[in-house]
């Protein structure tokens, strides 16, 4: 009996130690989903490099349009000033 039991006790130990199918598939899709974020990290970084080009690039052109304005707040005050301001016809 004692024999029996041993073998029992083995053999279910051995069972227990063995992955399931289901372990073994949740473990692929663990797998593929920090794969996939990984991937997905990566894709991030380098969208943010490019959006921090692109707001360089707007800062410039912001600088540009608020020196237009200046410049044409300035051309009418000084028209303004000397009485040359004309309606458009």
């Amino acid at each position: 009996m004692v024999r029996f039991v041993y073998r029992f006790l083995v053999l279910f130990h051995t069972d227990c130690l063995q992955e399931s199918p289901h372990e073994h598939q949740q473990s692929l899709l663990l797998s593929r989903i920090i794969t996939n974020v990984e991937k997905l990290n990566e894709s991030i970084m380098v969208l943010n490099k490019s959006l921090q080009e692109i707001n360089i690039q707007n800062m410039n052109v912001e600088l540009v349009a608020q020196m237009f304005k200046n410049y044409q707040s300035n051309v009418l005050f000084h028209l303004e000033a000397t009485d040359s301001l004309k309606d458009p016809s």
